[in-house]
């Protein structure tokens, strides 16, 4: 072997080495996420903690749920932005990197399956003790239904927009990402008119037994999700009309697909347990 050789496969090499190194970055944006997710459920244990025994100011609590919020949502964009923006234009589809993605947000979702899953056994503890409790609102009604079939077809819609984005039909893909968001803030909209309806007029509050407390505890975590989940899909609308995404170029499209589609399969459960089954 001659020295040319040698320095060649040396060159070739490092030069490898230096490619694997770039894929290998680490990000804090995930912590940053955890961290201040953190402290928005603690922020709200702080607000329910002020409210219900008058221990602390509410103010505190407000404040760490807040300062929660603001890292989470850091959290999250940074993450978005390091992960699928950067060098977005000079970056090579990379079939390892989209499964990469894809299980990673699978794995994530099967850990907040562990999070819904720790209130619904505090819901079914609750339901094995005296039932049913004092204060119970009428909870099943035609908002709910209707928050419900906004909610699953909200699915439908963001399911067919990746079946348009592999047709390559853009502006059908761009329409019905679109729809998805309006549905996902309609939903919103009908679950704040739904607290304000529990709140203000029939006087049910978070502090109203353990039920309250599961109630509240379990729809505001699912809103949580919807909201961060609508924030998602506000950011793919605007890269789509970007023309970021292609039939190659679709791992944030299929992951947030699949976060959609689990909070919209958690809201039916929550549904048929929580609001339905209170009743019997």
């Amino acid at each position: 072997m001659t020295d040319a050789t040698v320095e060649a496969d040396e060159t070739a090499t490092t030069h490898g080495d230096a490619h694997d190194d770039h894929h290998e970055h680490r990000s804090v944006w995930p912590v940053v996420g955890a961290a201040g997710a953190t402290g928005l459920y603690v922020g709200i244990a702080l607000v329910v903690l002020a409210v219900s025994t008058g221990m602390l100011p509410v103010a505190l609590g407000g404040l760490v749920a807040l300062s929660g919020l603001g890292g989470l949502v850091a959290g999250l964009v940074g993450w978005t932005r390091e992960a699928f923006l950067a060098d977005y234009a000079s970056r090579a589809v990379d079939a390892v990197g989209q499964r990469s993605y894809r299980t990673t947000m699978i794995l994530f979702l099967v850990t907040d399956l562990g999070t819904f899953g720790a209130g619904f056994i505090y819901y079914f503890y609750v339901r094995a003790a005296a039932w049913p409790p004092e204060h119970l609102p009428h909870l099943v009604g035609s908002l709910v239904a209707i928050n419900t079939v906004i909610l699953l077809a909200s699915s439908a819609t963001i399911h067919y927009a990746h079946h348009a984005l592999h047709e390559g039909d853009q502006r059908r893909f761009q329409g019905l990402l679109g729809a998805t968001l309006a549905l996902g803030v309609v939903f919103l909209a009908g679950q704040v008119f739904e607290y304000y309806e529990f709140i203000v007029v029939e006087g049910f509050t978070i502090t109203d037994g353990v039920f309250g407390s599961a109630f509240y505890g379990l729809t505001g975590l699912h809103g949580l999700h919807v909201t961060l989940g609508a924030v998602l899909l506000g950011i793919l609308f605007l890269r789509a009309r970007q023309g970021h995404y292609t039939p190659e170029r679709d791992t944030s499209v299929t992951t947030v697909s699949l976060y959609w589609h689990f909070v919209d399969v958690v809201w039916v459960f929550l549904v048929a347990v929580l609001y339905v089954g209170a009743a019997f």
